[in-house]
């Protein structure tokens, strides 16, 4: 399945359904900008290495090039977040429970960040997603448990991971450099602290970005009564506007996340 920019366009304008999907999923996009984004400069942010300004900047060139690079490269976490889930044969049901699956994920998000409570628009995604496609299957015909399973892994290999790899290199650092002048070591941290920043803004692009674009094209197979599309091609053009999206998000609400993770 290909979309143009045009197609996009013309559907928006001649397709009141689709035009409501385009209408949520941007709103999804926006919110992660506002809570999913911060984490990665909340650091760079609260040890004074960047301003927010700079940091917001920053986030932003890394979203984009996240984004994009991985898409070109590989586009596999877009294709399990559009076969994650099953809706049924029938089109405007699908759309529906997908409309409502998105406008949840709007509203805890808000409601999150009016607390400034950092969440995972990930794990709202899906968590979205399955509950929909269960409501409109009536039962767990709704899920897709090969796809699902992925999700269950990324999970727990993440924290244990996360957890490992943090305790090791903080005892790294430590053992080389406990008989070094603080004063020479700021330096180098400051700039890697920067580096650590960029690095995560990268792959948050490259893992948020194309499960947003994921969804996006799977609106887009509704839209067109089609419930069997299994590869896509996800366009430039789309990548442009997540990125976008991502961004603005950052620019209204970000700073309360970093705040608060400060």
């Amino acid at each position: 399945m290909i979309i143009t920019f045009s197609d996009f366009i013309n559907q928006i304008f001649s397709n009141p359904s689709f035009f409501i999907i385009t209408i949520l999923i941007s709103a999804v996009i926006l919110v992660n900008g506002w809570t999913d984004a911060p984490n990665a400069i909340a650091t760079c942010v609260s040890t004074r290495c960047l301003s927010p300004k700079k940091s917001i900047i920053m986030a932003t060139i890394f979203n984009f090039l996240g984004v994009f690079t991985m898409t070109l490269i590989n586009s596999t976490v877009a294709q399990t977040i559009y076969n994650i889930v099953d809706f049924g044969e029938n089109t405007t049901y699908a759309l529906t429970a997908l409309c409502a699956g998105l406008f949840a994920i709007v509203t805890w998000a808000i409601l999150a960040w009016f607390f400034g409570i950092p969440t995972s628009e990930s794990h709202a995604l899906i968590a979205g997603l399955s509950g929909a496609a269960i409501a409109i299957q009536k039962g767990f015909a709704g899920i897709n448990g090969e796809e699902w399973i992925k999700v269950i892994y990324g999970l727990l290999m993440s924290v244990i991971l996360g957890f490992g790899m943090g305790f090791l290199v903080t005892k790294i650092v430590e053992s080389v450099c406990k008989n070094i002048d603080r004063r020479k070591t700021n330096k180098f941290f400051k700039s890697t602290q920067i580096v650590g920043g960029a690095s995560m803004a990268f792959m948050h692009g490259a893992q948020d970005g194309q499960k947003f674009m994921g969804v996006f094209l799977l609106a887009v197979a509704f839209s067109n009564g089609n419930t069997s599309i299994h590869s896509f091609s996800i366009p430039i053009w789309l990548m442009v506007m997540c990125s976008f999206l991502m961004t603005l998000g950052k620019e209204i609400g970000g700073y309360k996340i970093i705040k608060t993770e400060e």
